[in-house]
């Protein structure tokens, strides 16, 4: 009878997972944030991936004379540029729109890499425990516990500690700027969050019947994490990874603002910002147009994380 609990653990799983996959539809369906989400991120990377057809100019490409005034003031929006152009002459569309690229690279990128190192540690840290190793001595075998539960969390909690922004400038400042540094600074300093949610959800599962179940018929603690915790971790980690996009884009858009993000003269939109911050008052739009596009693109990701929470909590299911 014990041989077939792992075989009823999973068929239980895969039962579950079906019923909950039309459930999960029906409630994001009626979820107006989920529409207004999922748009607004749909419109964002289109423009994204389709810049270099909806605009001809050089982004960098500074246009002395058609760009400029006579003063040397931008100028505003025209036919040759629709949105204007920079303190340097430069399409101010361009950069909006390449901007975007930079934004949702980082944002994902980073967060995908962020996301994979927290559930890593979280979920290795709620089953890991205490293994034991044998060592030799002084020509004595020896048994040694490692605590690699208490290992990981408190290296969690150490990283915490930092203040996340401070620390993040400093490593960029001390070496050499560049989107791919930005990327790993960023994923290297967000991983805490997912990584103490994805603990203490883990150490939830861990004592539940089927766990014990599957333990007490000798199941594997790599199989029974895999197998049967990751499942119930796929929810949690979706609506987090989301979530983790909209902080991601904000953290980046603040290095690059601060000069320690992605190089000029690359399109960032929190250089954008950090570069015609002297024209807020003359021309409001050069700050304008890449703080709303930042905080649509925010807001976007806050919203369909938000939907996604709300149709995986169960308590939704039944209206």
């Amino acid at each position: 009878m014990t041989a077939g609990v792992p075989a009823l653990v999973e068929e239980i799983d895969h039962s579950v997972s079906r019923t909950s996959g039309s459930r999960l539809r029906r409630v994001l369906v009626r979820n107006p944030a989920f529409w207004i989400g999922s748009i607004g991120v749909l419109v964002i990377a289109l423009a994204a991936v389709l810049a270099p057809v909806i605009t001809s100019h050089d982004p960098n490409f500074a246009f002395r004379k058609e760009g400029l005034t006579a003063a040397g003031n931008p100028v505003g929006p025209t036919v040759l540029f629709p949105l204007g152009t920079d303190r340097l002459g430069r399409d101010y569309l361009s950069r909006l729109l390449y901007g975007a690229r930079t934004s949702l690279t980082v944002g994902i990128v980073a967060n995908l890499i962020a996301t994979a190192i927290g559930v890593t540690i979280g979920s290795v840290a709620a089953f890991a425990g205490s293994p034991r190793i044998r060592i030799r001595f002084r020509g004595r075998r020896r048994e040694l516990a490692i605590p690699v539960e208490s290992l990981l969390m408190r290296l969690t909690d150490a990283v915490l500690s930092f203040p996340v922004l401070l620390f993040a400038i400093a490593l960029v400042a001390i070496l050499r700027p560049s989107l791919g540094l930005v990327i790993v600074v960023i994923a290297g300093v967000l991983w805490t969050t997912i990584a103490r949610i994805v603990y203490g959800r883990a150490v939830v599962i861990r004592e539940q019947e089927f766990i014990v179940a599957a333990r007490a018929v000798g199941v594997r603690s790599s199989r029974i994490l895999v197998r049967h915790v990751m499942p119930h971790l796929v929810s949690l980690i979706v609506v987090y990874a989301t979530l983790g996009i909209a902080s991601t884009i904000q953290f980046e858009a603040a290095l690059s603002f601060l000069g320690v993000g992605v190089p000029v003269p690359a399109a960032s939109w929190g250089n954008m910002i950090s570069d015609n911050l002297g024209y807020y008052r003359t021309d409001p739009r050069l700050v304008v147009l890449p703080g709303l596009a930042i905080m649509v693109t925010i807001l976007s990701f806050n919203l369909l994380g938000d939907a996604l929470a709300d149709a995986f909590d169960p308590r939704r299911w039944a209206n």
